[in-house]
């Protein structure tokens, strides 16, 4: 059972992730969010991005090892600001 375990650890740590909501000031309409949510997902490592213009927060599930500066950066790029909010390990 052991070797079992040992065998599985390495590849819980391989799928450790974190999820990050992010505030995102100056969204008005729905092409807002789905610039954000584009360019949230070319960021090499994230693995999902929900961009919701009524509450304008952006949940991002991405990979453990990714800074958050990096998505911070990636909504900059489509002209919005975004503010860290919490960031949650999985």
């Amino acid at each position: 059972m052991k070797k079992q375990i040992f065998l599985l650890l390495p590849l819980a740590l391989l799928y450790a992730q974190k999820t990050a909501t992010i505030q995102i000031k100056g969204m008005t309409c729905p092409l807002c969010t789905t610039a954000i949510k584009k360019s949230l997902k070319k960021v090499e490592g994230v693995k999902s991005a929900r961009v919701r213009l009524n509450t304008k927060r952006a949940k991002v599930q991405f990979d453990d090892d990714l800074n958050t500066s990096i998505l911070l950066d990636a909504i900059a790029k489509t002209g919005y600001q975004g503010t860290i909010i919490s960031v949650e390990s999985r």
